[in-house]
């Protein structure tokens, strides 16, 4: 009988000592999710910067192909005027 009262003991011990280890096994999961959505978060937030810095300088390259293509435009038909008026001396 006071063999079997020991064995209830540490048997309820383990149970109780299994619950704690529960109990922290639950607590550093709940830490690392909300650190990981942090990070997350962070991340998110640095890569939508990166994008508008981005975004900027194409939208400045785009404006400077635009400018160049006229001014291309521009000297192209300078030039077609020209020929055509040397044309009409020869």
């Amino acid at each position: 009988m006071e063999q079997e009262t020991v064995l209830n003991e540490i048997l309820h011990e383990l149970r109780r000592h299994s619950g704690q280890m529960n109990e922290k096994m639950d607590n550093m999961k709940n830490e690392l999710e909300s650190k990981m959505g942090t990070m997350i978060k962070e991340l998110d937030s640095k890569m939508d910067k990166g994008f508008d810095r981005l975004g900027k300088k194409v939208d400045g390259i785009r404006v400077e192909l635009t400018e160049t293509q006229e001014t291309t435009d521009y000297l192209l038909s300078k030039t077609a005027q020209h020929e055509k008026k040397l044309r009409q001396f020869s």
